[in-house]
């Protein structure tokens, strides 16, 4: 029992480490597998249930076609993440003074 929970949580602090961030075209690249897997699943299930005359067998090809297209595109696998954005380098105070602009407030 031991051995399963330590590989469980091998399992789970492999995952924390992984980036879990897509860039842009990541998500063009996902948004385009799941539509494709999806109507690929879906015709072929139609087909196959319609010569076999089973509808049943169309709803279980469209499900592995969806766990197939899940798998897939949930995980932020590294493909998507080929073109990361460069961000700007965030600016740091030079000194701990700030800036007034002279004005006081009024009172009324």
């Amino acid at each position: 029992m031991e051995a399963i929970t330590g590989r469980f949580y091998s399992l789970l602090d492999w995952i924390k480490k992984q980036v879990p961030h897509l860039d842009y075209e990541g998500q063009r690249l996902a948004e385009k597998i799941y539509h494709y897997v999806i109507i690929l699943f879906s015709v072929v299930g139609l087909i196959w249930g319609y010569i076999i005359q089973q509808f049943d067998q169309t709803v279980y090809i469209i499900l592995a076609g969806f766990v197939l297209a899940a798998i897939l595109v949930l995980a932020p696998w590294p493909w998507y993440r080929r073109h990361p954005l460069p961000w700007q380098q965030s600016d740091t105070p030079s000194s701990s003074k700030t800036k007034t602009s002279g004005k006081k407030g009024r009172k009324k």
